[in-house]
């Protein structure tokens, strides 16, 4: 019997509530100039109550030293071993925009990004351009067609968008044309296997197409794909925990994932104002929420320590609101560390906070990476984090006699 096996066998309904709270990107590492991460730089007099009320330590989204995408560091935060469970990121794009992929579509994620006259990446994000430009963009890239397979081009959010690869015998299995890093040409796509090499081949032939039409256009004059896949099938939260769950969320690739086991997604503006005024006019309609709060991993991703501390005080500073419903179990916790030092996902252990009734304090006063090393949940894995959830909820059965 697996952990969601055990879970699945010991969960029951009930009336209790609980939130989880994701604070994308979370973690950091100190600025070389003041010694001090984002989170202990930051003023957090609520975040820092609510720890005292608690129990805080650290989490490995994947394990020791391994850096996580935001696809498997969600799914460990919903009890889901991401080793197991595993999903790639163009399927989740698509679920997240309500696309309806069909039984052998390919889906890849897709930035709109800038190169310059060499052909090298120069932003990977092409500025982040609005929406409305991307959308534009997009048009120009839908419909194209080769060797009877259409690419079905839609937009995302700001510079990302989601290609649809749909035709006969087409495969996943192919490597990103994304490099992940600026000052480098984008990568030719290869097959992994040798039943992906038509797969390859078109999806190269795709780019080269998508590279011509855009040519002039700054700065989004180039497009980058990942994370190609197909539409996964996962065993529901539903199912495993007997939980009606609820997602709020601004972007759509978490929209995507949430939908992918089994949470309702719950109609939000775009701010954590509008997030937290969903939370409240849905709250005695379920019993889990997850709220995902993107702004402070896109401050890291940008290399913006101040404004990723900026954030942090923004949602301690409307934490209140949340804390006023009264839920009997709030975890507070990040998918992955985005250290603005880094410019990007880092292996770094995640703070973890869990409040409940029924908790131990452990004496800790403040939510910060320094202080949860030595809380009293010590470093755990992400995938725990759930169960714990669920047991201060008293949402879990003895086991055994």
């Amino acid at each position: 019997m697996d952990n969601l096996d055990l879970i699945k066998a010991l969960s029951r309904a009930s009336a209790s509530k609980i939130v989880l709270l994701v604070i994308d990107g979370l973690g950091g590492i100190p600025n070389p100039d003041t010694a001090k991460t984002e989170l202990e730089t930051a003023r957090t007099p609520n975040l820092d109550a609510l720890v005292a009320r608690g129990i805080c330590g650290l989490s490995d989204p994947i394990g020791p030293g391994i850096t996580p995408g935001s696809a498997p560091g969600h799914l460990a935060l919903f009890g889901y071993d991401p080793l197991t469970f595993q999903i790639g990121r163009g399927a989740l794009e698509a679920l997240g925009i309500d696309f309806d992929l069909e039984p052998g579509d390919i889906a890849a994620r897709g930035n709109f990004c800038t190169i310059d006259k060499d052909g090298l990446v120069t932003d990977r994000r092409a500025g982040r351009i609005p929406t409305e430009e991307s959308n534009r963009l997009c048009q120009l890239l839908d419909g194209i067609e080769i060797d009877g397979v259409r690419i079905i081009i839609r937009p995302v959010k700001e510079h990302r968008l989601v290609a649809i690869f749909r035709g006969d015998g087409l495969s996943a299995d192919i490597s990103d044309s994304d490099p992940q890093q600026t000052g480098v040409t984008a990568r030719d796509i290869a097959a992994l296997n040798q039943q992906a090499s038509r797969m390859a081949d078109i999806t190269n032939r795709f780019v080269a197409r998508a590279k011509e039409i855009l040519v002039g256009r700054q700065p989004a004059n180039m497009i980058l794909l990942r994370g190609f896949s197909k539409k996964p099938r996962f065993p529901s939260m539903t199912d495993i925990y007997k939980l009606k769950a609820a997602a709020i969320a601004t972007y759509p690739m978490y929209r995507g994932l949430a939908k992918t086991v089994g949470m309702d997604i719950l109609k939000t503006g775009q701010t954590m104002e509008d997030e937290l005024l969903t939370l409240k006019q849905n709250f005695k309609q379920y019993d889990f929420f997850f709220i995902h709060i993107k702004e402070t991993d896109a401050a890291g991703e940008d290399g913006d320590f101040n404004r990723k501390v900026a954030s942090l005080e923004h949602i301690d500073r409307l934490l209140p609101e949340l804390t006023r419903l009264e839920p009997d179990v709030i975890v507070v916790t990040g998918d992955h560390s985005t250290p603005a030092i880094l410019k990007g996902h880092s292996w770094h252990p995640v703070p973890v906070l869990l409040y409940s009734s029924y908790c131990r304090p452990d004496g800790v006063g403040r939510f910060s990476e320094k202080a949860c090393i030595t809380g009293g949940s010590g470093k755990i894995p992400a995938a725990d984090i759930m169960p714990l959830a669920m047991a201060n909820a008293l949402k879990l059965d003895k086991f055994g006699a």
